[in-house]
């Protein structure tokens, strides 16, 4: 990761929140607007229900945008680790290589099983990055379809709230 991408997440960031702080100042006024116009305590409550539901909608979207951002961000990162670590593992094995080429004569034996060893690390460190990457989708999976159903959960409160006011 470079500093071009830090600087790209950051600005998203701040357009992010920059938009929201708009959004919500001129909300603010128009909402303040609704309330004065009530002109009893039952189409206070009612205003006031009809104004939580947008308000909850909002924030929940403002966090997927910041979950999205930070996703991408992640991404980025997850992608150059990985060109590193690839880099870096081939270079490992390159030098294991040539070492192996240079070994003394009647070190066969000892060489087979070196390279065997070095083969099941490599293999085991292949599975190992296999149920990582799941596991982070799983997780990932998981996230969102929790998010989902506490949207819904809050959109059906909502709903009945606004059917008992």
């Amino acid at each position: 990761m470079n500093f071009n991408t830090e600087q790209f997440t950051a600005t998203q960031q701040a357009n992010l929140n920059v938009a929201a702080g708009k959004a919500a100042v001129g909300e603010s006024f128009a909402n303040m607007q609704a309330l004065m116009a009530a002109k009893s305590p039952q189409d206070l409550m009612a205003v006031q229900a009809a104004l939580v539901q947008p308000a909850v909608e909002k924030s929940v979207s403002y966090g997927r945008h910041l979950a999205d951002i930070a996703n991408s961000t992640g991404a980025e990162f997850t992608k150059a680790v990985e060109s590193k670590m690839a880099e870096s593992e081939l270079a490992v094995k390159s030098l294991v290589e040539n070492s192996l080429k240079n070994a003394p004569a009647g070190s066969d034996a000892a060489v087979a099983v070196f390279k065997t060893a070095y083969e099941a690390g490599q293999t085991a460190a292949e599975t190992l990055k296999k149920v990582a990457k799941q596991a982070a989708d799983t997780a990932e999976s998981n996230l969102k379809a929790a998010t989902a159903q506490a949207e819904a959960s809050v959109k059906a409160a909502m709903s009945k709230a606004k059917t008992k006011a």
